[in-house]
């Protein structure tokens, strides 16, 4: 799993159709350190995320089990929201 925080959202009116009714956030992964980290990135919301929310997501066939039967074609998933995280 992987943190990031959600800057933004994406319209589409022409996707794949397992896509329909699922909500595309743009991400920016961050570094332990809450610095960002690489470039952002798409991603399906599976728990309700919002703007400016930090969330943990995955990468890879993972992402697309939250939608289970449905196998939407996707990279990255949001798996959750984070409500705190310490680095010692």
């Amino acid at each position: 799993m992987h943190l990031a925080r959600v800057i933004g959202t994406v319209v589409s009116t022409r996707k794949d159709a397992a896509l329909s009714g699922l909500k595309l956030l743009v991400v920016q992964p961050l570094a332990p350190d809450g610095q960002d980290a690489g470039r952002p990135l798409v991603a399906i919301d599976a728990v309700g995320a919002g703007t400016g929310e930090r969330v943990f997501y995955v990468r890879g066939r993972e992402a697309s089990f939250p939608f289970l039967p449905v196998e939407p074609p996707t990279d990255a998933g949001i798996v959750g929201i984070v409500d705190h995280w310490t680095v010692e």
